[in-house]
């Protein structure tokens, strides 16, 4: 939270600077401003702000872009960095039964964040839902057609490996590609990326949803393999661990653990589409899904609304609880259970 605050601020001086510069400096008016900058005052009402993809209050400034990550799940690549901090992280197919995140940081802004894996072009959809800076190392062929035509802001380990992208010594490639907060800032600057702009807000509630009980989620995307995904719930906490193969998914660097409010599963048509094992996955037809909030789920349906899949039930959209939220994107609702 402080390295993201230190982020905006930075951002919102460099803005300032910017447009300083492109005026005149021998207007008394400006050197005076230079001499004796007036203080950001906290917006009216702060106490009221919430973080537009968490629903979290806050008295801090909730400004400032989304920032969409491909992270890597092979388990070369366990645990992750920067996971915990992500307010929406999205688990998705690549090739095979493997699976890969997609995780969107804007309340907090973690120091590292890795592995980072390359680009399909069903998460630049996603990220692009957001109005995200979008960051990988690699890409598919659809996906760096997509990237080179300028569809999304993006910076590419391809063309910064070793500079904003570095790599770590203690594992082997392609598994050991990270990118920090300072780095994607001195990206985002180079480029000429703005930081600043805000996402649209998502819908939240601190009311008790109803429901089946859901005190245990799996998603088998391999059939209790390395990449099926299981969830613990913690009444104390109303939140769930998540684990992967037998193990909690924590951070790296500070051990702390993955805590979600929201799991959201949509079941999608997936296509594969070339000898690589490449796939097509729609994310625009809407279809069947479940929201698993506070110890229960509840069978619904989601849509595409704006580029974002979104949770419906007879019509009127599901309120997410205040918190991260973790969302599969699944081939069959089969592989989904709600008991050990």
């Amino acid at each position: 939270m402080q390295y993201r605050k230190m982020l905006v601020t930075s951002m919102i001086c460099f803005a300032f600077l910017l447009g300083a510069c492109s005026k005149t400096t021998t207007e008394q008016p400006i050197q005076e401003e230079e001499k004796n900058p007036p203080k950001q005052e906290e917006a009216p009402n702060a106490e009221q702000e919430s973080f537009p993809l968490t629903g979290v209050k806050t008295s801090e400034s909730v400004e400032g872009r989304a920032i969409a990550v491909m992270v890597n799940n092979h388990p070369d690549a366990r645990p992750q960095s920067g996971l915990a901090e992500a307010d929406i992280v999205y688990e998705l197919l690549a090739e095979g039964n493997v699976t890969r995140f997609l995780a969107i940081y804007q309340s907090e802004w973690p120091e590292i964040i890795g592995p980072v894996r390359s680009a399909r072009d069903y998460y630049i959809n996603l990220a692009l839902g957001y109005d995200s800076l979008f960051l990988a190392h690699g890409y598919s062929p659809d996906a760096q057609e997509m990237l080179l035509s300028g569809v999304i802001d993006q910076i590419n380990g391809m063309q910064y490996d070793g500079t904003l992208f570095k790599r770590a010594d203690f594992r082997k490639a392609p598994h050991n590609s990270y990118i920090s907060a300072e780095s994607i800032q001195e990206g985002a600057e180079k480029l000429g990326y703005d930081l600043i702009r805000t996402p649209d807000g998502l819908s939240f509630s601190d009311e008790a949803p109803t429901g089946e009980q859901a005190d245990y989620v799996k998603v088998a995307y391999d059939g209790g393999g390395p990449f099926t995904a299981e969830y613990m719930y913690d009444e104390a906490e109303q939140t769930y661990a998540r684990y992967s193969a037998g193990e909690q998914t924590k951070n790296l660097e500070t051990e702390a653990p993955i805590a979600l409010s929201n799991i959201l599963i949509f079941e999608t048509v997936h296509r594969v589409i070339d000898d690589a094992g490449r796939k097509a996955i729609d994310l625009t037809s809407g279809g069947r899904a479940y929201v698993v909030q506070k110890g229960v789920y509840q069978e619904i349906e989601w849509k595409n609304q704006d580029g974002r899949l979104l949770p419906f039930a007879d019509g009127t959209l599901v309120q997410l609880t205040p918190g991260k939220t973790w969302i599969h994107i699944v081939p069959d609702m089969n592989i989904v259970s709600f008991e050990k």
